[in-house]
């Protein structure tokens, strides 16, 4: 996923694990698990990118293998920027205890849903969020140790409407780059996306901004402010 893309395919590096790795981690895990062969591996990747729920695939101790739009999208950015970081470097656990719990159950071999109760500072508005990981070990059983499916429930305890005319850095990009012209294609090359992953984030500004169509969606970009109306090729404000 060097392209940022929902695309685990692994690097030199990557496939080797890197230096003083247990020889358990140090074997590539493909993030489509047992959908990793032909056809089902690319349906796994595009159902990813389509889901609402911020989803990432780590190995056990923690490394983002890929990371979803909706997951990326906690810190303003693409899911590309997110491989190789740490969970434990994006998220800070209210209870070390339950970090050592889910460390203990994967030495034991144990599959179960661990939730880990976290905090962290959001990349659109730097405010502190809070929530709830759930971790859940997935694979071959006889692979040891497992890889790790995280999803992130945020929680909202008033919910807040987002501002209208409030983007992230990657949907302000993606506004600029579809008011020049560019196909959803073109966009997802330029940016490191999906075209599944550019349409995401093209839907959830309509939804917000409750408009029809790019042309639409353009538009209300230039009224809210998001794009630089002194701008050509057009950009951010």
């Amino acid at each position: 996923m060097d392209n940022g893309t929902a695309d685990g395919t692994p690097d030199a590096d990557a496939a080797a694990g890197g230096g003083g790795k247990a020889p358990c981690e140090r074997a590539y895990i493909d993030p489509a698990g047992p959908y990793a062969g032909g056809p089902w591996r690319n349906y796994f990747l595009i159902l990813l990118d389509r889901i609402p729920t911020p989803i990432a695939v780590c190995r056990a101790h923690g490394e983002v293998l890929i990371a979803n739009p909706a997951m990326a999208e906690q810190w303003g950015t693409a899911p590309g920027a997110l491989r190789g970081r740490n969970l434990l470097d994006l998220f800070q656990p209210r209870a070390m205890a339950q970090i050592d719990r889910l460390t203990e159950a994967l030495r034991l071999g144990r599959r179960s849903r661990y939730p880990v109760e976290v905090r962290w500072r959001a990349g659109t508005d730097g405010a502190e969020r809070e929530g709830e990981l759930t971790i859940d070990p997935v694979g071959d059983p006889s692979v040891n140790p497992p890889a790790l499916l995280a999803l992130l429930r945020v929680r909202e305890d008033a919910p807040q409407q987002t501002p209208r005319g409030a983007v992230s850095p990657v949907e302000a990009r993606i506004l600029a780059l579809a008011a020049g012209g560019a196909t959803t294609a073109s966009i997802g090359t330029a940016l490191g996306l999906t075209v599944d992953g550019v349409n995401y984030h093209l839907t959830r500004l309509a939804r917000r901004w409750r408009v029809q169509g790019r042309t639409a969606l353009v538009a209300r970009a230039y009224v809210l402010g998001v794009l630089s109306p002194d701008s050509w090729p057009p950009a951010p404000a």
